[in-house]
């Protein structure tokens, strides 16, 4: 059994299929096709607040590709999640309405606190009990940030503040004093130490880049800021042809990595976890509940 997931976001929209595995009764899911295409329609939202007719047509092609795909592998069921670009964009819902009649492909807009809930699901589940974690998922429009005591969620909030606008210029005056008083606010019913999760494509590549890799996922904060600034350094063809970074990774992963960092160094965490978890897992965890609760009310 197949579930497929695609995540439209500010920077990329990505494809995600998954197989059910069922060790007695232990699920888990394995991953058996990815893709991501770079669509930028956050350049277009965040400098002229619509999607231009160029990349609606990409979306249109993309989604007719990730289509055929799903047909090939046989997918059970799936689901299009689309965030922060499309959310804001003037013209979203006339794109989406002639996805559905042309396509028969329905897309989902999904606010912050929906995108952060379906990550959350899959993060969760990773996370020590005994510790006290700050999440952090930064996408190219925005964040969104959870603070958890006991792996129990306590509060959440997303910023409008991501790697794709800051890219552009285009985070508003006072955002970042938002996310300031409000960690802080946060971290003050905390006692003892918070450690930072870091998810979303830009701190996966990041931690890819650190010396630190190992078993535990973990890396500390000074190495982070040596990775970003390491980065930094090189020109956005260095980036490309030296490091080897995808076109569409090269120029935003610098304002990434200053979101983590900052969120980071409000909180006051020495290290960051990063799972490589996103909002694709999430979907994918969503739709097999979803089956099984239509098997449950079906017997």
């Amino acid at each position: 059994m197949k579930f497929a997931a695609i995540d439209i976001g500010s920077n990329a929209a990505r494809l995600q299929i998954s197989s059910v595995l069922d060790n007695e009764g232990m699920i888990s899911f394995k991953r058996v096709e990815y893709v991501r295409f770079a669509l930028r329609l956050g350049h277009d939202v965040f400098t002229d607040g619509t999607i231009s007719p160029e990349s609606e047509v990409r979306i249109f092609k993309l989604m007719h590709a990730y289509k055929l795909l799903m047909d090939l592998h046989e997918v059970q069921d799936y689901s299009i999640c689309a965030t922060s670009a499309m959310r804001e964009a003037s013209n979203s819902s006339e794109i989406i309405t002639r996805v559905h009649k042309i396509l028969d492909m329905k897309i989902h807009l999904i606010d912050g606190t929906r995108e952060a809930e379906l990550i959350n699901d899959v993060v969760v589940k990773s996370l020590n009990p005994k510790k006290n974690y700050l999440h952090i998922d930064v996408g190219g429009g925005s964040t969104e940030l959870n603070f958890y005591k006991n792996q129990e969620k306590f509060a959440t909030k997303s910023f409008k503040i991501g790697s794709v606008r800051l890219l552009e210029g285009k985070e508003k005056a006072g955002d970042w004093e938002k996310m300031q008083n409000w960690i802080s606010q946060q971290k003050s019913e905390i006692k003892g130490p918070v450690y930072a999760v870091g998810t979303g494509g830009n701190i996966s590549k990041l931690y890819n880049l650190s010396t630190q890799v190992d078993e535990h996922k973990t890396m500390d904060f000074t190495e982070l800021k040596r990775i970003s600034e390491f980065v930094g350094s090189f020109t956005y063809e260095e980036r490309v042809n030296k490091l080897r970074l995808n076109t569409d990774r090269a120029d935003v992963i610098v304002p990434a990595a200053s979101i983590y960092l900052t969120a980071m160094e409000l909180a006051g965490c020495e290290t960051i976890f990063v799972p490589d978890l996103g909002l694709k897992d999430g979907i994918i965890q969503m739709l097999h509940e979803r089956m099984q609760a239509r098997r449950r009310a079906n017997t």
